[in-house]
């Protein structure tokens, strides 16, 4: 973990290739870049992902995004940058890049979260009951998420049992497996256990709407979605296209879910970006 600005971050790929940021997942934390590591050095990537979660939780909405936004802004150093965002991080990439304009090259979302707000999205989403809270019963919410932190310290089994018991599709092979336990459990902790105050801060700007954030995207987007995702519902990713008014693809994965779609993305965003 390093410091850009007092912002720590995790870097991943090759120092001198091409700069692209990484918006990690919510619960979520820089080490899932890890993932990228292989792949960014083959096609000669700088991957970078900030510890968002570990700004004050006193900078809210649109300051936090302007925060964001100058830190990446002096990483570039006057040149261009790509953005990837996961899942809810996909909601901060969006929003940072409406301060990152003539900077942004290309805006790839992975399984995305779109707008509450946008359609009935929640009733078909795993997390119902922790986002009708966020919106409902912001202070019932924060207990939660405390006790989620108490849970990440003394019994991280069980908080991983707790979040992927709803696992579909590919997900929920891909849960039982020693090696992605081993990827995401620190992930949880780091998150929960260090960072819980910009968790709830970040869910807590999800479930607030956003949707207008979508039309003013002027990214060159691309969607990477699994077509069973319970997560982030396909729906979002259709609504993005939609809804985006730049040039934005979608490519659905058949039976990928939330995390699985990630592992299939990776590999080929790294390869698309070396080519553009």
């Amino acid at each position: 973990m390093f410091l850009e600005n007092q912002l720590k971050f995790v870097e991943s790929g090759n120092i001198d290739g091409r700069t692209v940021i990484y918006f990690h997942g919510a619960p979520g934390s820089p080490e899932e870049i890890s993932i990228f590591d292989e792949h960014a050095k083959k096609h000669n990537l700088h991957i970078i992902c900030y510890d968002r979660f570990s700004i004050d939780s006193s900078l809210q909405n649109e300051a936090y995004y302007k925060y964001l936004a100058s830190v990446i802004i002096d990483k570039a150093n006057g040149g261009m940058v790509d953005i990837i965002g996961f899942s809810i991080g996909c909601h901060a990439a969006i929003e940072t890049s409406l301060y990152l304009k003539g900077t942004v090259r290309e805006l790839h979302l992975i399984s995305a979260a779109a707008p509450l707000d946008a359609a009935e999205f929640i009733n078909s989403m795993a997390g119902k009951m922790v986002f009708s809270m966020a919106m409902k019963y912001p202070t019932i919410f924060t207990l939660l998420s405390y006790w989620q932190t108490i849970l990440a310290k003394i019994a991280p089994n069980v908080l991983f049992k707790m979040l992927f018991a709803s696992a579909m599709g590919e997900d929920k092979i891909l849960s039982k497996t020693a090696d992605f336990k081993g990827f995401i459990n620190p992930i949880l902790i780091h998150c929960f256990k260090s960072n819980v105050k910009g968790y709830i801060r970040e869910i807590k700007q999800y479930v607030t709407p956003w949707g207008n954030s979508i039309v003013k995207c002027s990214a060159n987007t691309h969607i990477w979605h699994g077509t069973s995702d319970n997560w982030s519902p396909v729906g979002m990713a259709r609504y993005l296209k939609e809804t985006i008014t730049t040039s934005t693809h979608l490519e659905l994965i058949t039976g990928l879910s939330h995390y699985t779609c990630l592992y299939a993305a990776v590999p080929k965003i790294c390869s698309q970006l070396e080519k553009t």
